[in-house]
């Protein structure tokens, strides 16, 4: 490699650091404004280069740093944030946009970026669409707990958990007539305006989501082979995964997710294990929600679910499931290869 360098990335500004293996020279400086334009006019100075690596760290900004970078023919690396932190060592610097610019540089040079995936364009946009999917989904829940709060506020009882049901929502809409007050007829009003509203984004976001899912081969492949996995589950399990070949066994996928019990013990000492909590919380959210159908006497994992739900209670057993789903989920996209993330044409 010719020359190495390494990106820190602010909302304002990109700050670089470059090394010049030959010549033995550093440039360093900012990029401003922190765009696509001005990064590409930059990465103009390296054209007809074919040896050229920038490592970014897969924070907030990367994508169109990536994308840019892989534009102008370089070698993009994205730096996974934690590992690239603790590559730092426990010596206490200085930390400035220059040191971190420098420290990936040096990271490059030495060949010890720790990679993340970066997925290809087709995920990419998946990755979007399924986060819109989930704000929208998680907004839509809010406004349904407001309307249960200021109904059990104001004591009206016998609608909570029917909003769906047409005739308690012809109820809700004429508040005043069940003993709401004014202010309370007109806060639920407007709740449900904003439902109405909410779900009219959500319909079609969910069919193109739907769509892609039933034609793509890598989600094919998981919504028809693993139980209570759906187009959806299929598409934030494929788009967030990501390629299993990275991982070196079905343990280190659930440990992506963030699904694993972490463990502290010191002799006989052993604090209680949580979720670590490392992976997309979106995909967290999705294997989560599909180890709770190990419920119905139909799922092939309904006597371990009811085991595990009898001994501690039913959110430990939909977990132990879920991470299931993720070593399934892993060893069917791993089996793939390539095909996994074959683009899909016309989408």
């Amino acid at each position: 490699m010719a020359i190495v360098g390494g990106f820190d990335i602010h909302r304002r500004q990109v700050t670089f650091d470059y090394l010049d293996t030959v010549s033995g020279q550093v440039r360093r400086g900012r990029i401003d404004p922190a765009c696509r334009e001005a990064l590409r006019v930059w990465l103009r100075r390296f054209a007809g280069r074919g040896d050229v690596t920038f490592a970014v760290e897969g924070c907030t900004g990367w994508r169109f740093v990536v994308e840019e970078l892989q534009r102008a023919g370089i070698t993009a690396l994205l730096a996974e944030p934690t590992e690239t932190a603790h590559q730092r060592g426990p010596k206490k610097r200085a930390k400035t946009d220059k040191a971190d610019a420098r420290h990936l540089r040096v990271l490059v040079a030495e060949d010890r970026v720790p990679l993340s995936w970066i997925p290809p364009e087709q995920a990419r946009e998946l990755r979007v669409l399924l986060q819109l999917y989930r704000d929208l989904r998680e907004e839509h829940t809010a406004w349904a707990q407001r309307i249960h709060a200021t109904l059990f506020h104001q004591g009206v009882p016998g609608l909570a958990g029917r909003l769906a049901d047409p005739r308690a929502r012809a109820v809700l809409e004429h508040g005043q007539d069940i003993g709401l007050p004014a202010a309370g007829a007109q806060a639920v009003a407007a709740a449900l305006r904003r439902m109405d509203d909410l779900e009219a984004a959500l319909a079609p976001v969910h069919a193109q989501i739907a769509a892609f899912a039933r034609h793509q081969i890598g989600c094919k492949a998981l919504a028809a082979e693993l139980y209570g996995i759906g187009p959806l589950v299929a598409a934030i399990v494929w788009a967030f995964l990501g390629d299993a070949r990275r991982f070196s066994s079905s343990a280190q996928a659930v440990r992506h997710t963030g699904l694993d019990v972490t463990v502290y013990s010191s002799d006989d000492k052993r604090t209680p294990g949580h979720l670590s909590h490392q992976g997309p919380p979106i995909l967290r959210w999705a294997l989560f929600e599909a180890g709770h159908q190990g419920s119905r006497t139909s799922s092939p994992d309904h006597l371990y679910y009811t085991d595990v739900a009898a001994r501690i209670d039913a959110n430990r057993a939909a977990l132990s499931a879920a991470r299931k789903l993720a070593r399934r989920s892993h060893h069917i996209l791993r089996r793939l290869g390539d095909a996994a993330y074959a683009p899909l044409p016309g989408w």
